[in-house]
């Protein structure tokens, strides 16, 4: 294939044969009709997450930390040294209103039973739930973990505040960071053991220096073990802080390109003259203005997220603005959709429309043309590419590394 149309590489077999599918086994509005309510359903997902343990020991700053936001912040968890929170507490994302963490009743007093408890937090609420220890987990973490094992729910193990641990052994001649992790990970894991629980997983936590240690490790965990519809929610939800996350999420957005591309096409509304009217395409601009304002929220390129991405990493927001390429970091308005539509280069929609009619014939039967569905595909897959690129670079001169 030549190196135009490198950028089609992504879509994989069953994608493929997920078009082939749609489309020879429906007629348009029907495939388009499914199309429309798998985006529907998509849009109603809702992710609890339940974080919980004893008091004091961080769940409310854990939560402010997951959800890209200090402790001071607006729409912050109010935190403090004594328990803070009397009943479940919805604190939802910022930017993903649908995926929302709870801060739960503390645990761990002598009259904690875990199978009240659990009714009392309304257990069934949760997707799963966060086991939250700032020192030694001890048999209320264990307890309640049998009772959601039991109901079978998954739940993690974090240790919180792992940077005072690292900053207190540095002290000592002997310091060594891997071996201390080692250490306390292994002091947490014989803690539950002797419980009774078997080969409980740790994670290592600091809410303050969030990319580091076993973040990546629990994050990775809970997308792989949720449903599918539930694992693209929380990936586009998260905080882009660190290099894993904003390729993730990049590969979950690529996964709804073709569907947009077929529906925008087929359901076409503006036509949009390409280069000079040498061709013309009829597309739904509301469609394309608001999976692209998707795609700026979910890398964290909004103007509230590089001030506090400046603020947690000491560069400045000049800094951080300077390797912004794109032209989507702006408002995204229709004007500007149209506008990209415009500029578009012929020979790269018309090779788009020679590789999809080369991979699926059927293609040519759509009744906006196939040129519509290429150069929807080809708008969507550019910006996905300029704005992951763009917050990989930011991100790359928040953690002091060349780009």
């Amino acid at each position: 294939m030549s190196g135009q149309m490198d950028e089609y590489d992504i879509i994989d077999a069953a994608e493929i044969e997920e078009i082939k599918m749609s489309l020879a086994t429906e007629d348009l509005p029907s495939a388009v009709g499914k199309i429309k309510d798998y985006f529907a359903q998509q849009d109603r997902v809702e992710l609890n997450i339940a974080v919980t343990g004893e008091s004091g020991s961080g769940k409310s700053t854990f939560i402010n930390a997951f959800r890209g936001l200090g402790d001071e912040d607006e729409h912050a968890a109010e935190t403090g040294v004594v328990e803070t929170t009397t009943v479940p507490t919805a604190y939802p994302y910022p930017k993903f209103p649908n995926v929302k963490l709870w801060d739960l009743p503390g645990i761990g007093t002598p009259r904690f039973k875990a199978d009240e408890y659990l009714k009392q937090v309304q257990f069934e609420r949760y997707d799963f739930f966060i086991i939250i220890a700032s020192d030694r987990f001890r048999e209320c973490h264990a307890n309640l973990a049998a009772k959601i094992q039991k109901m079978k729910k998954k739940f993690y193990f974090v240790r919180s505040k792992i940077d005072s641990n690292i900053e207190a052994e540095k002290r000592k001649k002997t310091f060594n960071k891997d071996t201390i992790l080692d250490k306390i990970r292994e002091n947490c894991t014989k803690g539950l053991e002797e419980t009774g629980l078997k080969s409980p997983t740790v994670f290592l936590i600091s809410c303050f220096e969030l990319s580091l240690y076993d973040f990546n490790r629990l994050e990775e965990t809970m997308e792989r073990e949720l449903p599918q519809h539930k694992r693209d929610v929380l990936m586009l939800a998260l905080p882009t802080i660190t290099l894993e996350i904003n390729e993730r999420k990049k590969k979950a957005l690529q996964r709804n390109i073709w569907k947009l591309s077929l529906l925008s096409a087929s359901v076409a509304a503006v036509p949009i003259p390409v280069v000079n009217a040498a061709a013309s395409i009829s597309v739904d601009v509301a469609i394309l203005v608001s999976e692209l304002k998707k795609y700026y929220n979910a890398f964290n390129l909004d103007p509230a997220s590089i001030q506090k991405l400046s603020e947690r990493s000491g560069k400045s927001v000049d800094e951080l603005k300077a390797v912004l390429k794109s032209p989507l970091n702006q408002e995204i308005t229709k004007d500007l959709v149209i506008k990209l539509l415009t500029n578009s280069s012929l020979f790269a929609v018309e090779s788009a429309v020679e590789y999809w009619l080369g991979l699926i014939p059927v293609l040519g039967s759509l009744t906006a043309g196939s040129l519509s569905f290429a150069t929807v595909y080809f708008i969507l897959q550019r910006c996905l590419n300029e704005l992951a690129e763009d917050a990989r670079n930011v991100l790359m001169v928040a953690l002091q590394t060349s780009v």
